[in-house]
């Protein structure tokens, strides 16, 4: 008679006793002595003969179908590869060149870097303005190595961070007095433009071919349209010839002013401290502000009604 199981056992591991009806553990089943398992038997498995690793040649071929893709990139389960990648590689470029003598921050050469919204299209990602901050950071502090010393692969891993058109290289071509003794000036404010063309003469003074008296019944308008010239006692000295177009009296008559104090300067570059002083030489950006929707005017707000 066999003896019951000293501790719990599940039953699906025991079996009925055929003497006395006991449950009694399942006895371990294994392969009879002698015998080798046999893959292609099912059920049983055979060993894999020893390689060889010392003998490139004896390595078993490459299975594709179990390879296991790894990416070009280390960022590329990240939310932003490409962007990491391009701030690693300008970081590690630093690191490389940190000790390459600079020139002042003054005196580096000006570059105009991409816009945030230029480089989500080049890397079409959502980039953030504050990280895309951190790579102009980079930059302007490589843009500081002489440009003597300035290695090849910098320079072109800087370029593709760069505007295809630098603003900082187009040279304004300096306005000269043509062989009428015409000295010619383009103003503007508000949605008014002006072109100014200054002669010597007497005084007088035509816009649109009319008197500006016609033109501007505000003796406000008149002073400024002509406060260039009373600003430097050159009233009586030269002659002016002017169009205008677009906007208001105002607006044409501050573009008057702008025109006139470019074509002065042609004549007598040496009055621009002047005119300066004068407020005549800065164009004055101010524009009326756009009425929004749901509102009176750009910020009136309707109203409020209790019932």
């Amino acid at each position: 008679m066999a003896a019951k199981h000293p501790f719990h056992v599940p039953i699906r591991w025991l079996y009925r006793c055929p003497e006395c009806r006991t449950r009694l553990p399942r006895p371990a089943q294994r392969p009879p002595p002698g015998r080798l398992l046999n893959t292609t038997v099912p059920g049983r498995a055979l060993a894999a003969p020893p390689i060889d690793f010392s003998a490139p040649d004896n390595l078993p071929p490459p299975n594709a179908h179990n390879a296991r893709v790894i990416p070009a990139s280390p960022s590329y389960f990240s939310g932003r590869p490409e962007f990491t990648d391009n701030l690693l590689n300008l970081q590690a470029l630093l690191r490389n060149y940190q000790t390459l003598p600079t020139v002042a921050p003054g005196q580096a050469p000006r570059v105009a870097w991409r816009t945030v919204s230029q480089y989500r299209l080049l890397v079409g990602e959502p980039v953030r303005a504050s990280r895309y901050k951190q790579v102009v950071e980079v930059l302007k502090r490589l843009n500081q190595i002489h440009p003597a010393v300035m290695p090849p692969d910098l320079q072109d891993a800087m370029q593709i961070y760069k505007r295809d058109i630098n603003p900082y290289a187009v040279v304004k071509q300096p306005a000269v007095v043509d062989e009428d003794g015409r000295s010619c000036g383009i103003g503007r404010r508000k949605s008014s433009s002006a072109k100014v063309y200054l002669v010597h003469g007497e005084g007088e003074v035509l816009v649109n071919g009319k008197s500006i008296n016609h033109i501007f019944g505000r003796i406000h308008d008149r002073e400024s349209a002509l406060w260039a010239l009373k600003a430097t006692n050159r009233m009586d000295k030269y002659n002016v010839w002017a169009l205008v177009s677009g906007g208001g009296t105002t607006g044409q008559a501050e573009a008057l002013t702008l025109g006139t104090a470019k074509a002065l300067m042609v004549h007598e570059p040496d009055l621009k401290p002047a005119l300066r002083r004068a407020g005549c030489v800065t164009r004055d950006p101010r524009r009326v502000e756009r009425k929004k929707p749901g509102k009176l005017k750009a910020r009136k707000m309707p109203a409020w009604v209790k019932r």
